[in-house]
Formats: C-alpha cells, structure tokens, sequence
C-alpha cells in the first residue's frame, strides 16, 4: 500500500482538528549518563506535563502499532532483511544509550531518495533510503537516528497531540495515519492539507525549535554514550545547510520537519568542542548495506559504471565494498556471470561475512542452481546460525524445491531466535498449505497476522482454523486457547 493512497484518509483524520498553542515546556535537569562528556550542559524538561495525562503511554503505544501495522503493508517500505536488521542492530545500540530504559523502540526504512528521518509515538522512527546515501560515515547516520531516538524519549509529540483537543480525534487508526504521511512526504502531506485547520495541525507537527535544541542535546549524548564520533551530528548537519539553498519546498525533508539555524549548529558543535576527541571507524556492515542500497536505486548501468571506476581509479575506503555493490547491481542487471566473478573476487580477497555469503547464495538461485544454492546456504549458516537473510533464503530455497519438511523444520529450528518475527509464520503457513493442513496453515498465517499488529486478520484466521476438520484434539485445543486470548486483546483494545 502506496503512503499516497492513504491522504484522504489523513485529511479526514485531522480536518476537523483545532491546533491549539503548544504548552509551555518547564525546565528541569537531565539526570542520564554522561560518558566522556561531565561538563556537557544538557537543561531539559521535566517530563510530568500535559502529555502523560492527556496523551497515555497506551495511547502512545496503539499509535506505534498501528504505524507498524500500515507500515507492514506498505510498498514503499523497505523489506530487505538485511537493511532491516542493520537499522535495528544501530538503532537498539543507540536507543541502549538513552535515559529510558525502558521504552521500546520500532527502525524501518522508507525507499525515498529524499533526505529524511521521522520519529512517531510509541517509539517508531522511519529512515529513509536518501539519507543512507547522504551520510558521509557512520556517525553521521547514528547522529541523526540519536536526534530522533530524542524525539521520542523526551514525548515531543506526544506533547503536541495532547495540546490538540485530543477527544476530537475519533479514532487512533486517524493519528497514525496522519503521522505516518506528514512524517515520511512532509510535502505530500502540505499539499494534502489544504484547509485552514488541517495547515495548522500541520504546523503543530513540525518540531519547535525548543524541541530541536532538546533533541540535539539528548542524542549527542546518546552518541557520546553509544562510542561514536560525536562530531557526526554538527557536520551532518551542516552537510543539510549546504544542502538547503533551494526554494523552500524542495529542501531536504529533514529541513521542512526539523526546523535547522545557524544556532543549532553552534550550540552543538560548542558541546562537541568540550568532549573528548574519539575517532571512530565505520561498521563494514554500514558500509555494506549502504552500497546495497546504493546498487539497488536508480539506473542499474550507472550505478555499475560508478563501481567500476572507483575500483579502477581506488577511490574507496574499503575495496571489498565497491566489489560486493558492483555484484549486487550486476545480479540486479541478471549479469550473473559478472557477478559471480565479483564474488570469486570476495572470497579471495575480502574477510568474510554473512552479505556476501547471502549473495553467493542468491546468485546460485538466480541461475536456476538449486543444489549449489542450498550448499552454500548450509555452509553460511553453520558460520551465522542467526542471521535471518541466510534463514529466510534457505527456507525460500526449500519451498521452491518442494522439501517442505526441511523448510518447517529450519524455521522451527530458529523460531526461538525472533518469536516476533512474521515472516518465520508466513513460511510455515504456505509449507503447511503445500501439505494440505488446513489447521497449521490458518494458525500459522494468524499468528503472523499477530506479529504484523492486525489483530482483527489474526482472529479471522484463527476462526478458521478451529473450523478446520484436520486437526487433532491437541491442536484443536491450542488453536482455541490463543483465539480465546486474541479476543481478550482486542476486547482490551476497544475498551481503552
């Protein structure tokens, strides 16, 4: 599902909402970690406003979820589970780094070219492929996902919602949807509000700069706390300003929505000058997926001839990657030959690591190479038994052979690495339709239903399948069990 496709239902959701002044922040001291940084001055909120009692951390959290639930459905988000994973692995080491412990964070990444992060409620934040690309290095990246990361731990949104007339939202699923649009397309959403009040709820979701200045403080800490060049975020930042002599409406959509001056930049980069100087080389792993990503955006043959040269003329920083970027754009042209020869290239010359093993691995598929497809596969994973782009290949590969029984047996092998993970259940479900059991597959697709945050479709397939006339009383009665708690949930969920 396109985000475009979902602004009518934005300007519905918020149409007839009335901004209203946002409340004045009262100040209060910061009590986090410092690592490194014991004279880094960081006057921020006290927490116990306005927004905790109007605006719930429930309210906040069905806010999350049903974000997630769009965003699982969504085509213009990136499901490649190796991006994915990164981003999670950066952004849970970042988010470790925080004051709350205990708040739960959501990664996923937008394919837009365009230059932006956004955090919402219930701690989702959306990164979009643009700024990957745009980051010089690492530290840049983690500068930026740290800012949003205090976003959401100092509720700035969740502030600005509750100061909006909160009982005229009628329902969480508007919110969600209003956020999830203005946040990811803030010029989308601009020329979607195009009445009075829906402009205003718009100018009530672009960040304060007291908002800014409190978010650059916190993931500079962040930053500082997690081991990263803190110097990352003052020169992405400036990066942005060079970048943002347009007119208005074409500037980086980080611009439109978090408001950058010229103080900004000073306060940070006069907090950098007081903490200890850290250089800090890049994970390979960023530099890894941002050359996937790289290769897989634009036009194929330009992106192979920037590979090329850099690896003729040695610009790079890390050869191994412009190999591997050169290898996935070759498989994307369906130059396969090209592209096991970069591989050869890799095993020889490069350490290992799972990426290139998992593209190995592809590219024998590609050629129609089941058996050398699945020897590789099973050779990766006895090196990186956890990694799910191996998994989910090697699972993918059973099912295209027809081996279903290995294909449920792997994934309950590793089940118990990512319970929450949809995809592992989605696998079971059609290996179980290939069996025809029509029991395991409805409950196994309603428990991926589950971990997509749609409870009404988990329900409905686990109806069916206590309808199922395959089971025995043992499954029947686990099938009921979990349909009788899932109807608990959602009784819970319309009563709050």
């Amino acid at each position: 599902m396109k985000l475009k496709t979902i602004v009518i239902a934005l300007s519905l959701a918020i149409n007839s909402v009335q901004a209203a002044p946002e409340p004045r922040i009262s100040g209060g001291p910061y009590s986090g970690s410092n690592t490194g940084a014991t004279n880094l001055d960081v006057n921020l909120p006290d927490l116990g406003d306005v927004s905790q009692t109007v605006f719930t951390p429930l309210d906040e959290q069905r806010i999350g979820e049903q974000i997630m639930r769009d965003v699982a459905v969504s085509d213009e988000v990136v499901q490649d589970v190796e991006v994915i994973d990164y981003l999670n692995a950066l952004g849970n080491r970042l988010a470790a780094a925080s004051s709350d412990k205990h708040q739960k964070f959501n990664f996923f990444v937008v394919q837009d070219n365009s230059i932006n992060a956004f955090a919402m409620p219930g701690g989702v934040i959306g990164v979009h492929t643009g700024l990957f690309l745009a980051a010089n290095n690492e530290s840049e990246l983690a500068g930026v996902l740290g800012h949003e990361i205090g976003h959401v731990t100092q509720r700035h949104l969740a502030r600005m919602l509750a100061s909006q007339k909160y009982d005229t939202f009628k329902n969480i699923a508007g919110i969600a949807l209003a956020l999830l649009v203005a946040r990811a397309n803030p010029q989308l959403a601009s020329g979607a509000l195009t009445t009075a009040s829906a402009a205003g709820v718009q100018n009530q979701l672009d960040y304060t700069r007291e908002h800014e200045r409190e978010a650059d403080r916190v993931g500079l800490q962040i930053l500082n706390t997690a081991g990263f060049d803190v110097r990352g975020m003052p020169s992405f930042f400036t990066t942005l300003q060079r970048g943002s002599r347009y007119s208005e409406g074409s500037a980086p959509g980080f611009l439109r929505t978090h408001p950058l001056t010229s103080e900004r930049i000073s306060d940070v980069t006069n907090r950098v000058d007081q903490m200890a100087y850290k250089q800090v080389p890049d994970s390979v792993e960023f530099q890894y997926v941002r050359a996937k990503l790289f290769a897989n955006n634009g036009a194929v043959d330009t992106n192979i001839a920037v590979f090329e040269q850099n690896i003729r003329e040695r610009r790079y920083t890390n050869e191994a990657v412009e190999h591997y970027g050169l290898a996935v754009s070759y498989l994307r042209k369906n130059a396969l030959a090209q592209a096991e020869k970069e591989l050869i290239w890799l095993k020889k010359n490069a350490p290992q690591h799972a990426m290139v093993e998992n593209l190995s691995a592809r590219v024998q598929v590609a050629k129609n190479n089941p058996a050398l497809a699945a020897k590789q596969y099973a050779e990766a994973l006895k090196l990186y038994p956890d990694n799910r782009a191996l998994i989910y290949g090697y699972a993918d590969h059973f099912l295209a052979v027809k081996q279903v029984d290995n294909a449920i047996k792997l994934i309950k092998d590793k089940q118990s690495l990512y319970p929450s993970d949809a995809y592992f259940y989605e696998v079971l479900a059609k290996a179980y339709t290939m069996q025809s059991k029509a029991l395991l597959s409805y409950q196994a697709q309603g428990e991926a239903y589950f971990r997509k945050y749609d409870l009404a479709r988990a329900i409905e397939q686990m109806e069916l399948a206590t309808k199922a006339k395959d089971g025995d009383f043992y499954q029947i009665s686990i099938v009921e069990a979990r349909l009788k708690e899932l109807r608990r949930l959602q009784g819970d969920v319309k009563k709050s």
